[in-house]
């Protein structure tokens, strides 16, 4: 766990004062058809907002009205409908927002504490709208499920565009890569082991697991915690670490065991229902030269069979390659920064600089020669890389950009799909909005007139 930091305190101060308010202010802000928002509803939502460490800004309430007045039509047109969600569905949804929200109050004691209230409390309180909240995005979905897009529309849609509004597109690649990370054999890791086991000795025979964890521990979300990790539920950690944790008595010490993370021992240190409190020591599992060398031979031999030809990239990265982000496509690195579309068109500026130099002399078609580097995570590897395109900056043409601008063009449909049918609910739908509201330029089209 973090230590809370003094912002953190000032967001959890306010948003506790937002939560007394709710308790007091109940009118009702507005009618949707047969369903009311409450002004309590409207500080929840208000409060959860800050609670995701966003400046207090009251003009977000009429945004947050905004929103809760389209669920309200979604989900009485999901009853006609019978547009439904699952419990599960619902449980799983509370838990991550929970998760979320216990990380960025430093814990779950914090949380409660700030919340005046317990967590199974506000689960309780914020399932109804988790469930609503879920209905009403499937409702959406349903609503755009059927709506596609043609060439010939694509094509329209950009012959629509002002020559002087056309989108600049900077430099952009598709690049490829083959990833080994050395493997240790189980000698290799023994030291790490034995690290480990010995740090559980020292606990067993009476030196303080805080201290120890201070000193020794390798993880460093929770090392100045003295290992400790709060409360978690199921889902939490990895399936080791969670295997053990539930199992274990309160005060009772694990034997030391391998996670994809390295060795731990843990303590769990409290039970509250479907959560644990557990404290853990970790020590990292580190390549020894003779692992890395191994790699650096495994994947130059691929380098060699793929500059070769004697195999496609695509199916060697299936094959060998230990980046399970990429190998499943093709090798091929998606954007980050537009998950959504799946694009693998990375603009230049937000390559991985080591990439970026990898690839700046290269020929589209060409591959690196293997390179040592360090993920993101930390793991030493090395890898090769594959230039499949190169575009140089230019405006939006359909030639080199048909792929963007019938996204655009799709995302344009959907919107006008959702619009209509907005507007029809809302002309046979009774709707009012309390005088406090009505001034909200977010709300103009919900006022009528």
């Amino acid at each position: 766990m973090k230590k809370i930091s003094g912002i953190i305190i000032v967001l959890l101060a306010s948003v506790n004062v937002l939560f007394a308010q709710s308790t007091t202010i109940n009118k009702i802000v507005a009618v949707v058809g047969d369903n009311i928002i409450l002004q309590s509803d409207i500080e929840r939502e208000y409060s959860n907002y800050i609670l995701q460490g966003n400046p207090q800004n009251p003009e977000v309430k009429c945004q947050v009205l905004q929103q809760m007045l389209t669920q309200k039509l979604l989900t009485q047109q999901a009853v006609i409908d019978s547009v439904t969600v699952t419990d599960d569905e619902v449980t799983n949804e509370v838990d991550r927002r929970m998760r979320v929200f216990v990380q960025r109050a430093g814990g779950q004691e914090r949380l409660e504490q700030f919340l005046n209230r317990s967590v199974i409390q506000y689960k309780d309180e914020i399932r109804p709208d988790v469930r609503e909240q879920l209905v009403a995005n499937k409702m959406h979905s349903k609503i755009t499920e059927n709506v596609g897009i043609t060439p010939l529309e694509v094509k329209r849609y950009f012959e629509s565009i002002p020559k002087d509004s056309l989108p600049e597109y900077n430099a952009e690649v598709e690049v490829g890569e083959i990833v080994a990370y050395p493997k240790l054999s189980k000698a290799e890791k023994e030291s790490f082991r034995n690290k480990a086991e010995a740090l559980r000795a020292r606990v067993k025979a009476g030196e303080d697991f805080a201290t120890l964890a201070r000193l020794y521990s390798e993880d460093p979300g929770s090392a100045a915690e003295g290992g400790d990790l709060g409360f978690f539920d199921r889902t939490a950690m990895v399936k080791e670490f969670t295997s053990l944790a539930f199992r274990l008595k309160a005060n009772e010490l694990s034997p030391v065991f391998e996670s994809d993370f390295g060795f731990h021992f843990l303590q769990v240190l409290e039970r509250r229902g479907e959560q644990v409190r557990a404290r853990h020591i970790l020590i990292k599992i580190e390549p020894t030269a003779a692992s890395l060398e191994r790699a650096r031979l495994h994947i130059d031999s691929i380098y060699q069979s793929v500059a070769a030809k004697k195999i496609p990239f695509s199916t060697a990265a299936s094959l060998y390659s230990d980046n399970n982000d990429t190998k499943y496509n093709g090798g091929m690195i998606m954007n980050a920064e537009n998950v959504q579309s799946r694009t693998t068109y990375i603009p230049t500026d937000k390559l991985d600089p080591t990439i970026f130099f990898a690839i700046d002399t290269m020929k589209v078609g060409n591959y690196s020669k293997p390179f040592p580097f360090t993920a993101r995570d930390g793991k030493k590897g090395y890898r090769f890389v594959y230039l499949k395109s190169r575009t140089e900056p230019h405006k939006a043409s359909l030639e080199k950009d048909f792929p963007k601008i019938k996204e655009i063009a799709f995302d344009d449909k959907v919107g006008r799909t959702v619009s209509e049918w907005f507007e029809k609910r809302r002309e046979s739908t009774y709707i009012k909005i309390d005088p406090e509201y009505q001034s909200c330029s977010d709300l103009s089209m919900w006022v009528s007139k």
